[in-house]
């Protein structure tokens, strides 16, 4: 079993090294940190943890080819993974087409801007030169390559959609699939499973994280407050297909997102996310967590990786995991 744990980019940088020593000395494999639009930049928070930590592979999930041009990825990449001695790994997807909007890009051809991107980073990180391009990707001319040498970084692609999750089987390293809600985990597999065998690929060779939310506290009340300000401000980005398995109607989710962004009201927003909400992640103490988790892996999950909030105090989240779920699922 693999074990990771997600952050967004939401807190005050100085606040991440402390965590991702802490995600380190409670046995973590993985620290991810989000790169969301208009929050804090992922590039020098994870520098710092690079620096504060030994072990512990660090990583972004996600950035995207839209509002940040590949080329510009591979150079941050390679140097993090310079800084963090060979430590980094790259999360890269489309992103939110609802958080492009915010700043007038439209998200055209995800699937293969994706596609293209990866073979592009790998080309460069391999110390390929251009030309480089595709149907979705400009062409590059043969000035377009890495002038210091590079690690082939590992690729992980986020992954929504059953094409982009058939997308990990046949071209990524590794996957950070949403699974909303966690039971979702067989059909994302079998996406990826798919993509592997037209591939030619070996499934087992790909790092599928079983990505969640999580909020654990010794008080389920307590954990349930936490999860909800999650849901309330990123509900309304989730697709169709993951609203219609928690039984939720998009008017709901929509109508949080008005609170949120337009009345920027936050705890009337967490009063009205229902039972049914909270069913998107994994809520409770640790022996819930647990009994949740059981199912994931009875479904051949061999990776956990844990996401906000992990918990009304996310150090306290990782001590606990660390404590009680990690050992539970080693022994």
């Amino acid at each position: 079993m693999r074990f990771s744990v997600r952050f967004n980019n939401d807190l005050p940088v100085r606040r991440y090294p402390v965590l991702a020593q802490a995600a380190e000395a409670a046995g973590f494999d993985q620290f991810w940190v989000s790169n969301d639009l208009f929050l804090r930049g992922v590039w020098p928070i994870l520098s710092a943890c690079a620096l504060a930590t030994s072990r512990l592979e660090l990583g972004v999930c996600i950035v995207n080819p839209y509002t940040m041009h590949p080329a510009e990825i591979a150079m941050q990449a390679a140097a993090l993974d310079e800084l963090s001695g060979g430590r980094f790994n790259l999360g890269v997807a489309a992103g939110a087409a609802e958080f492009l909007g915010w700043v007038g890009l439209a998200q055209e051809r995800p699937l293969s801007m994706t596609a293209e991107t990866l073979r592009v980073l790998r080309a460069l990180f391999a110390g390929e030169r251009g030309p480089f391009g595709g149907q979705a990707l400009p062409t590059w001319t043969e000035e377009a390559y890495l002038r210091f040498p590079a690690r082939a970084v590992p690729l992980y692609l986020g992954a929504m959609s059953p094409q982009m999750q058939r997308l990990i089987g046949s071209a990524a390293d590794g996957g950070l699939p949403l699974l909303f809600p966690p039971e979702n985990y067989a059909e994302v597999r079998a996406h990826v499973q798919t993509g592997a065998t037209v591939a030619g690929r070996d499934i087992g060779a790909i790092d599928l994280a079983a990505c969640l939310w999580i909020s654990i506290a010794a008080d389920r009340n307590a954990a349930a407050d936490a999860l909800r300000e999650k849901i309330a401000y990123y509900g309304n980005a989730m697709s169709d297909s993951v609203l219609q398995r928690l039984g939720v109607e998009r008017e709901a989710m929509a109508a949080l997102a008005y609170v949120v962004q337009t009345e920027r009201d936050m705890p009337r927003a967490k009063a009205i996310v229902s039972e049914a909400m909270l069913r998107i992640g994994v809520v409770g103490d640790s022996r819930d967590v647990i009994a949740r988790l059981e199912t994931l892996v009875a479904m051949g999950a061999t990776h956990l990786s844990f996401g906000p909030p992990l918990g009304p105090d996310p150090l306290v989240a990782l001590e606990m995991l660390g404590r009680d779920v990690i050992p539970h699922f080693n022994t």
